[in-house]
């Protein structure tokens, strides 16, 4: 049995980590381009920090922007970056049975070495996190990101089988491997395999099918899933073989699954093809859920009550498409750290 265990989501936080923007391809050449990406991030940190601590590792490049946009309540730590998704380049937080605080570093290469990515920096962040905090360094050589596995905190994990078993990633492991190596980090005993993500995301840039947009534990039994209603949207068969897949599917302590189906915005396309709006990348917060918004008021209410009742909080929704568009979300720019004892 692992000595680590990695807690849900909606169990008590020390903090929130974020990653700064830096100038680079994610917030792109035009100033009003830049001047979204700023905004967006930082009220996203912003509005975290009403509800727990958040702290920021800024590039020392853009160490004055983040100074003027970021409460001055943030914490800012200052090391080199090279993008700004925090939830696949820190550390994966876990503890062990006597509460002590412990760090997963995946070996991270820019998503499965794109070649729209940079990854030198990014690479040694997920240490420069643990070591901030005292927390044990856990290695790993699996290449894995943050946002490529969801757990339910009682042993389960899941996991896309497009993501940990991408040639580019890991050419020669197996499923049978790559489980084992989630046992040894994260304390799971049972993996469910969903055999893909999201059709945009297979696109630059793009994860090549990040879970934490398609499907997250909201508690131990129950699945939140992302529901394409239209079925004019490559997702809208990938929508339904997710539900009959987790419907059959048992997790770590026996129990059968039940999925709570999480509407899509009604929006299809954009100047780039279909897209991967998702409710289902938000962030559980102490007392709140900070979801995506997408302008479209009747569907991102209907999200918001549907996470509110499935986690007993409030729900802060705040508009992502300027996240989204750059190939991500709220859940994709920040990492939980559990408290420890």
């Amino acid at each position: 049995m692992s000595e680590w265990v990695m807690p849900p989501e909606w169990a008590e936080q020390e903090r929130i980590w974020i990653a700064f923007p830096r100038d680079n391809y994610t917030i792109g050449d035009e100033p009003e381009s830049r001047e979204r990406a700023y905004a967006t991030w930082s009220e996203v940190a912003n509005t975290i920090v009403d509800f727990e601590p958040v702290t920021a590792v800024v590039d020392p490049s853009a160490l004055g922007e983040a100074t003027k946009r970021l409460d001055p309540r943030i914490e800012i730590l200052e090391a080199p970056l090279d993008d700004s998704w925090m939830r696949d380049i820190g550390p994966t937080f876990v503890l062990n049975a006597n509460g002590k605080l412990g760090g997963v570093d995946w070996t991270f290469n820019g998503w499965g070495a794109n070649n729209w990515a940079m990854w030198e920096r990014d690479r040694e962040i997920a240490k420069f996190v643990s070591d901030s905090v005292s927390a044990h360094h856990i290695p790993s050589t699996l290449v894995n990101e943050g946002g490529g596995i969801h757990v339910d905190g009682e042993g389960t994990v899941l996991l896309t089988e497009t993501v940990q078993l991408d040639p580019f990633r890991n050419p020669y492991t197996t499923k049978e491997r790559v489980e084992w190596e989630m046992a040894r980090t994260i304390g799971a005993k049972k993996a469910i395999w969903l055999p893909r993500g999201l059709h945009r995301d297979y696109d630059s840039p793009g994860t090549r099918g990040h879970v934490d947009m398609v499907a997250c534990f909201a508690r131990p039994g129950v699945v939140l899933l992302h529901w394409q209603e239209n079925s004019e949207h490559p997702d809208y068969a990938l929508s339904r073989e997710l539900e009959q897949l987790l419907l059959a599917e048992t997790d770590a302590a026996g129990r059968k699954l039940e999925v709570i189906r999480v509407p899509a915005p009604s929006t299809l396309k954009d100047e780039h093809g279909f897209v991967d709006f998702s409710y289902i990348n938000h962030l559980v917060i102490n007392g709140a859920v900070i979801a995506c918004g997408f302008n479209e008021s009747e569907a991102d209410a209907r999200a918001a009550e549907i996470l509110s009742e499935a986690y007993g909080r409030k729900v802060v929704t705040i508009d992502a498409r300027e996240l989204f568009v750059r190939g991500g979300g709220i859940h994709c720019i920040t990492q939980q750290q559990p408290k420890a004892k």
